[in-house]
């Protein structure tokens, strides 16, 4: 029989080979930090995903950087106060066409299409609502209800009430963007 030699103290095991350390990957920068830095124009292509207005999206890549998201969002905000109608017109160009969600009925795009046209006779321009946080089954209402309600303003006040909900889409957009979204989420009809 095969004994092993008594050796007095302990016997230290050899230390595993060190693994390779796996290549880093490059360091993506935060979403913030890619908008202050990048080129003029990417800045603005990213800003008019958010809202279409040359002007507005212009102003806040001239200003930056930007210290924080907060910042960047108040600014957006204030950029969209000083739209005058030249520019609202611009933005509500970009602005999609109504969207139901899928499995929407039949008279809910019906009600839609009318309530649509009616509304772009009188004012002459694309209908826009924020719908943030709102889920899908709530927006078709939500959009119905806000034409219908608005198809009582006066022009000027119609203004007023689109330059607001069209600065509510860009916040929402630009916030999207903030958070590490790619593209900013077309969020006017629900979708």
């Amino acid at each position: 029989m095969h004994r092993l030699p008594d050796v007095p103290g302990r016997v230290a095991l050899p230390a595993p080979a060190p693994t390779p350390a796996a290549p880093k990957a490059p360091r993506t920068p935060p979403p913030l930090e890619h908008f202050n830095t990048a080129p003029a124009d990417e800045a603005v292509r990213t800003l008019l995903d958010c809202l279409n207005s040359d002007r507005w999206a212009r102003r806040l890549a001239a200003h930056r950087p930007y210290p924080d998201p907060p910042s960047l969002l108040a600014a957006a905000d204030e950029a969209a106060y000083d739209l005058t109608p030249a520019d609202l017109a611009e933005a509500l160009s970009g602005e999609s066409p109504p969207r139901l969600p899928a499995g929407t009925h039949g008279a809910a795009h019906t009600a839609l299409g009318a309530a649509v046209a009616a509304y772009e006779r009188k004012f002459g321009h694309t209908f826009a609502i924020c719908l943030d946080g709102l889920g899908p089954t709530e927006a078709p209402d939500r959009i119905l209800e806000g034409i219908r309600s608005r198809l009582a303003n006066d022009p000027e006040e119609e203004r007023l009430v689109t330059a607001d909900e069209l600065r509510r889409l860009a916040r929402g957009r630009l916030a999207g963007v903030l958070a590490g979204a790619t593209a900013p989420e077309q969020r006017t009809w629900g979708t």
